[in-house]
């Protein structure tokens, strides 16, 4: 397979090349499941060094573009795992300083749109789940613990019930960020009634087919919780922390 490389480009080789297979997997050129060349192939043919291919391939596995079948050397043209290429946006967005503030900004614009979408899309799946998460929200009343990891299956719901690839994607690792404060709310103060009331609304709303009533319960409900964080004497303006328990 002969890519085109340029030598006055000031990429590095190994960046070139990655850049060029990347280009030939995004146009359909190589689709999913395709066996891809050697890396003795890519290098002999590109006229370039084996490790310059093997740095290259390591670039596009990360980005799962490339995988190999376990225990294997050969390589495949393969779509990207969604939930989890969204998922490695946490450590960096942690490690450059992201604010709990900064996260609910976020969530706010984000979950009033899903909950309007999930009105006009819902599905019997859908609801099914959704009352599931109700009804496991109200054995659980008690238990905070508990009731932090519904309530964030029960934002991830919504965005599913929106059927809208964009949102879930971008609502995963802002769950995962929105996990150790909204823990700590939780367990500082007695909201278990207001968090069960509110997702009542929302899904009824969502039922009925009520996108306006749906979006405007949703505000009210993240509106209540960042509240109940300024409540907590929590700083909404501190640095969101690594979510050790998201995804148990």
């Amino acid at each position: 397979m002969k890519l085109n490389l340029d030598s006055e480009d000031e990429l590095p080789v190994f960046r070139q090349l990655a850049k060029a297979l990347q280009q030939k997997i995004l146009s359909g050129e190589l689709q999913p499941g395709a066996r891809m060349p050697a890396e003795t192939v890519l290098a002999s043919e590109n006229g370039i060094h084996r490790s310059t291919v093997r740095e290259a391939i390591r670039a596009l596995e990360q980005q799962g573009l490339l995988h190999r079948e376990e225990g294997k050397r050969k390589l495949f043209v393969s779509r990207p795992n969604t939930e989890e290429m969204s998922r490695r946006l946490v450590t960096p967005m942690v490690m450059n300083g992201v604010t709990f503030e900064e996260i609910w900004e976020a969530i706010r614009a984000l979950d009033p749109v899903a909950a309007e979408a999930a009105a006009h899309r819902r599905d019997i799946d859908n609801l099914k789940a959704l009352d599931d998460n109700i009804a496991r929200t109200k054995a659980a009343m008690d238990d905070p613990d508990e009731l932090v990891k519904l309530d964030i299956e029960f934002h991830e719901l919504i965005a599913v019930a929106a059927n809208n690839r964009v949102i879930q994607s971008l609502r995963l690792p802002i769950s995962d960020l929105f996990y150790p404060s909204f823990q700590t709310v939780m367990t500082s103060l007695n909201a278990s009634e207001r968090l069960l009331t509110a997702h009542e609304k929302i899904v009824q709303a969502i039922k009925w087919g009520d996108a306006a009533e749906a979006k405007e319960w949703m505000i009210k409900h993240l509106n209540d919780f960042r509240k109940g964080y300024e409540l907590a004497s929590l700083d909404i303006t501190g640095p969101a922390e690594f979510p050790a328990k998201a995804g148990e």
